[in-house]
């Protein structure tokens, strides 16, 4: 058996924490719906309209896109499972609407939440890098079945405040955040373990 020492615990969301079906069923079905009403009722939102260039931007639309047209991109990019930063903007606001009026609850696997706690009681400190935002990040985790738990977690990032998670200029921009070289990084895709790890992470699959 091998021994991990660590100052640091850093945890992907989807596929660690919880089964893909929380993402791609659950919240997908939830947020699809819901981004044209959101983006034209919080039209005077600076985050959202920042986000609604941004997809103009990539998306090739003209700055004058209608949000049907900004939508089917965004929709697009849901289908394709697109890691693009104003997809998870937009998402992670819906999601956190969705959680505040309990619409939604996040369902982690058995064996996540003793875990974090047991970590978290021995003095390590917890952090999160997923590809959904830091607003949804929050969010989720402040209504699951095992309760609120984010008091267990002192950070959270994404790829809008650390890059592409499977660069590996992300984990050393983490690693800079978190002042540490002392983590490990838990998560199911081997393309993140192995970013991770050329930045010196110990790695768990």
């Amino acid at each position: 058996m091998t021994t991990l020492t660590a100052r640091w615990i850093v945890v992907d969301i989807e596929g660690t924490l919880t089964p893909t079906s929380q993402v791609h069923v659950v919240l997908y079905d939830y947020a699809r719906p819901r981004l044209g009403p959101w983006i034209t009722s919080h039209a005077s939102d600076p985050v959202v309209q920042d986000a609604v260039a941004q997809v103009r931007a990539l998306g090739g639309l003209a700055a004058d896109a209608s949000v049907d047209d900004v939508v089917a991109v965004l929709h697009g990019w849901m289908d394709e499972d697109k890691k693009i930063a104003p997809l998870k903007t937009l998402q992670g606001l819906i999601w956190q609407r969705g959680y505040a009026e309990g619409d939604l609850v996040t369902e982690f696997f058995p064996d996540v939440v003793p875990a974090l706690r047991t970590w978290h009681d021995r003095g390590l400190d917890l952090a999160v890098f997923s590809s959904g935002s830091v607003a949804g990040q929050i969010a989720s985790f402040s209504r699951t079945t095992d309760g609120d738990v984010t008091g267990m977690f002192k950070a959270h990032f994404d790829t809008v405040n650390a890059g592409p998670k499977r660069e590996r200029e992300s984990y050393a921009k983490i690693a800079e955040a978190l002042a540490s070289k002392e983590i490990v990084f838990f998560s199911d895709v081997p393309a993140e373990l192995d970013a991770a790890a050329e930045d010196g992470w110990r790695t768990v699959g």
